[in-house]
């Protein structure tokens, strides 16, 4: 009996912790033992049957533009180019009967005859407008600058007693969104697509704006034509006039504008033009300056973004980013714009970004994470790797000119620089046998060459920026990005994610009390004790013997934390970049406007 009523104890008591576990799991206090992973599979599954009928879509409709273009030109282009032809006779004759003369057809350059229906009137015409205008613009002048004046007074006004604060630059990008916007106002809005459920694409509206280029092509055909047409004519009026004793008009042609542009960048020399694509680029390979990057999702990179810091700066703090802030701007300094063409020509150039941090940061894993998200090749271009390699001053020049032009032809392209601090330093340890200052000249020369058509960028990483010249330094890398050790929201993400991956453990192992301990590591500090303690012999035996924390904490003191002398530098080094002198100044002119308009208020009072 007495077993029996241990033994049916402990099975209850058992059932009960059982049943508390699964309700801390429902109510989200406790992560749930195992990950189900179907939703997920289907998720994955429809976003890729979306992408594929986007990819079949697009497909289809670039095949019915061709289809319905070449029917415009066979049905409706004999039609379109009478009609053209009479127009443009029409203007000759009514031009001549008003002026005497025969007109100047605009050149292809200026529009051709497209141009004449898009302005009013003739020359004659217009010139008497312009005149009765400028009678009447003369008379007025003189009281609309009076109220003028007192319209941008009484702005002025306004806007000195209006608190504006902080005025974001226009964007580059507002065209395009005010040109989306009225399309969907004039053609989508009021369109009733129930009779499309499969969102296939209009073979009217294709037909609407193919007729238009068709058109444009076929006017082109139209101008050659006339052109020769208005020169017989003129000739038939100069023997005309022979006839009649005057002189024949001379024809002058309009010189064309040229399309140069004086700031035009100097275009490198060639010093491969013989040679193929697959020839640079299996030469690259195997001299290892081009190298397979390990696929690493920005996700990967995992942290907290910093929520209450803008609560912070209100009360005059200055806080540290996160590690999700930093992923942030790596997505938008790298990765939106490199990874579409249209997007990298419209936004903010970013030619080159230095990242800098302490060791286990994660620095060379966000190089990684921007090569995996826009499918970039990667050159390596650090000094240990190419040392020995290309040797010379014609052989450094050949691999800047290998790198330049194959990154060009490969784009997107990552130039990639670890220990960038190395070829800017003033004095070379002896110790250092890399020629770290080789690229110190040819360096800054690259970047100048990035434009805007170029999906290629410079990514530097370096642990202790301060030891080189900060001028060079500041003049190759345009932005510079410190990572700073992890707060205490990333570290207890990181240890949960890493370590509930492991159904045998406990949930409710306490992740807490090891971010707070673990204060002061970098996370590639801390993910490497994780491992060193959850060996495969370790996680068999969890079920068994559960893991201490203990256990993690001797192996995280195996590694050297960032110690305060080390954070003080980061943050001197970081507060004498140009990226922090504008953010200072900014804040001191803000600081100044705001004293400057509550003393104008106090005297008011």
């Amino acid at each position: 009996m007495n077993i029996q009523r241990v033994w049916r104890g402990h099975v209850t008591r058992t059932k009960i912790r059982r049943r508390v576990v699964e309700e801390m799991v429902l109510i989200g206090m406790l992560r749930p033992p195992t990950t189900e992973m179907t939703h997920r599979q289907r998720a994955n599954e429809v976003k890729d049957i979306r992408r594929n009928t986007r990819e079949q879509y697009q497909q289809d409709y670039e095949k019915d533009i061709i289809i319905e273009k070449e029917k415009i030109k066979t049905s409706q282009g004999a039609k379109m180019m009478e009609r053209m032809v009479d127009e443009v006779r029409t203007w000759f004759m009514s031009y001549r009967n008003q002026t005497g003369k025969f007109p100047d057809l605009p050149s292809e350059e200026a529009g051709g005859s497209a141009v004449i229906f898009t302005r009013g009137g003739t020359e004659s015409e217009r010139s008497t407008k312009s005149t009765a205008a400028s009678s009447r613009k003369k008379s007025s002048s003189a009281s609309k600058r009076g109220s003028r004046e007192r319209e941008e007074a009484r702005k002025r006004k306004e806007e000195e007693e209006e608190d504006l604060g902080f005025k974001m630059s226009p964007s580059n990008f507002l065209a395009d969104l005010m040109v989306a916007a009225t399309e969907y106002q004039e053609v989508w809005k009021l369109m009733d697509e129930t009779g499309n459920p499969q969102q296939r694409h209009y073979n009217a509206i294709i037909r609407q704006e193919k007729a238009l280029d068709v058109e444009a092509e076929l006017r082109k055909i139209v101008d050659v034509q006339l052109r020769a047409e208005l020169e017989h004519l003129q000739a038939a009026a100069d023997r005309d006039r022979l006839k009649k004793g005057k002189k024949p008009k001379k024809i002058t042609k309009k010189k064309g504008r040229r399309t140069g542009k004086k700031g035009k960048k100097k275009k490198e020399k060639d010093l491969t033009p013989d040679r193929t694509v697959e020839s640079l680029l299996e030469e690259l390979v195997t001299n290892g300056i081009i190298k397979r990057c390990p696929q690493v999702p920005l996700s990967a990179f995992l942290g907290e973004r910093s929520w209450g810091n803008g609560e912070l700066r209100k009360g005059g703090k200055d806080p540290l980013p996160f590690l999700g802030d930093i992923r942030q701007v790596i997505m938008e300094y790298c990765i939106l714009p490199m990874g579409s063409k249209a997007v990298h020509q419209v936004a903010p150039l970013v030619k080159s970004l230095l990242i800098v941090g302490p060791e286990g940061s994660g620095k060379r894993m966000l190089v990684q994470a921007v090569c995996t998200e826009i499918g970039a090749v990667l050159f390596d271009l650090t000094p240990a790797n190419i040392v020995g390699k290309y040797p010379g001053k014609s052989g450094l020049i050949m691999l800047m000119h290998l790198v330049s032009k194959v990154s060009r032809l490969l784009q997107p392209s990552v130039i990639f620089i670890d220990g960038a601090e190395k070829t800017f330093m003033k004095k070379v340890p002896k110790t250092d046998r890399t020629d770290p200052k080789r690229l110190k000249k040819d360096l800054p020369k690259l970047v100048k060459f990035i434009g805007p058509e170029d999906q290629v960028i410079l990514i530097g990483t370096s642990r202790s920026p301060w030891e080189c010249d900060q001028k060079l330094l500041a003049q190759t890398y345009q932005k510079m990005i410190m990572i700073p050790k992890p707060d205490y929201a990333s570290r207890s993400l990181v240890l949960s994610e890493y370590l509930f991956q492991y159904s045998a453990l406990s949930r409710e192992f306490n992740t807490s009390s090891l971010a707070r301990i673990s204060d002061g590591f970098t996370i590639g500090n801390i993910l490497a004790s994780l491992k060193d303690v959850l060996t495969c012999k370790r996680v068999l035996q969890l079920r068994l013997h559960q893991l201490t924390q203990a256990e993690i904490v001797n192996a995280l003191c195996k590694y050297d934390p960032v110690y305060k002398e080390q954070e003080e530098a980061f943050l001197l080094w970081y507060s004498k970049t140009p990226i922090s002198r504008r953010k200072i100044r900014a804040e001191e002119m803000e600081a100044e406007r705001l004293l400057e308009k509550a003393t104008k208020r106090k005297k008011l009072v």
